[in-house]
């Protein structure tokens, strides 16, 4: 073959792969998300003289192209198998893998973050604790750098001091360090949150800070769907997935749960959304507002109030053994303004647990 023919060749080879994927787009129907990403995907932007003179018409079509490009999984695995295990880059979109677990960077810690989440907390216990007897409790939760950055060479907030600041601007609360309990195997490897099976001991440190014992006695049912969580998607690496374990007891059997957004009960461990985008969301069904975890078989009247982020999904069924009622309440769904409205302080414990993610990034808190 001639030189002339196999350039030919090459140029239209070129040309029909290139108007190939141009009809794919074109003919591909649009992608309302990204289930790997777990994020909204942009839609065909609105054509308008307006936005066409003032450029944000092409802005928003080229975001539009990005997110609707045919295989676009598959070219992202491409380019971050391509960035981390071929040119030796660090991370991928701010998640970096050591010894199979994934975690995002979290650096450096935002005190004015740190100041707002407890200028919030604060406005809940002068409005609703400050003159009542309740027992106010707050705890962090280290998110995976804390275990992982420093000794891996990526920078790491200094936690010692993120504490210390919480606690400064929050002294109406009493700490219960959970910290030391805490280690890397504790939580998920693809994923954001700590595994519940690996953490009954957290929550029997709690309750003995808020003077209530725990047995700690459970069944560990293993969910039979590979977990693949948050980190997964958003790295774009082929992880290996996580095994997903919930705990159960008599006790829990019998609970019930009440949810303030649709006035129904819903169960402690909801099945279904194994299935889902997030498998996560089993615990309590994810991101809810507000929600009540009734035992009929507590042998106390004593009440918990949980101010948490999703880190509480899991670990709030393991206090029921000690309550009769505990109430979550997500501030970042539902006003403070509005509490008084749904709930009765009077004598309860009242728990501020979030973890350290949440807190640097606190502008979600209402």
């Amino acid at each position: 073959m001639s030189v002339k023919l196999k350039n030919i060749s090459l140029v239209v080879m070129t040309a029909i792969f290139l108007c190939g994927f141009l009809l794919w787009s074109i003919l591909k129907p649009t992608d309302a998300e990204s289930v790997s990403e777990r994020r909204p995907l942009a839609a065909f932007p609105a054509v308008s003289m307006e936005s066409v003179l003032s450029g944000t018409f092409m802005t928003d079509f080229e975001k539009y192209t990005l997110d609707q490009f045919p295989l676009r999984d598959q070219f992202r695995t491409v380019k971050a198998v391509t960035a981390c295990y071929i040119l030796g880059q660090k991370d991928n979109n701010g998640i970096y893998v050591k010894d199979g677990f994934a975690s995002k960077l979290e650096y450096p810690f935002n005190t004015d973050s740190i100041e707002y989440a407890a200028s919030r907390f604060q406005f809940v216990y002068d409005r609703y604790m400050a003159d009542k007897e309740l027992k106010v409790y707050l705890s962090v939760i280290p998110d995976k750098n804390y275990f992982m950055a420093q000794k891996n060479g990526y920078p790491s907030m200094d936690y010692e001091k993120f504490v210390s600041d919480l606690r400064e601007h929050t002294e109406f609360a009493e700490y219960i360090d959970i910290t030391h309990l805490l280690e890397l195997p504790d939580y998920y490897c693809t994923d954001t949150h700590w595994r519940q099976e690996k953490i009954t001991d957290i929550a029997q440190h709690l309750a003995a800070g808020m003077g209530v014992s725990l047995s700690a006695e459970y069944n560990v049912n293993q969910v039979d769907t590979p977990f693949y969580g948050v980190y997964y998607g958003q790295s774009a690496l082929p992880l290996a997935a996580d095994n997903l374990y919930y705990l159960d007891n008599a006790v829990l059997k019998d609970c019930k749960v009440y949810d303030f957004e649709t006035n129904a009960y819903i169960p402690v461990y909801d099945l279904e959304k194994i299935n889902g985008n997030d498998s996560y969301e089993m615990f309590l069904s994810g991101s809810k507002s507000l929600l009540m975890i009734e035992n009929p078989n507590a042998t106390t009247d004593k009440e918990l109030i949980i101010f948490r982020d999703s880190f509480g999904s899991s670990i709030a069924p393991l206090f029921a053994e000690g309550y009769e009622k505990i109430i979550l309440v997500d501030i970042r769904y539902i006003s403070p303004n509005m509490l008084d409205k749904f709930i009765e302080f009077t004598n309860q414990d009242v728990l501020f647990l979030y973890s350290t993610s949440v807190l640097n990034n606190s502008i979600t808190i209402k």
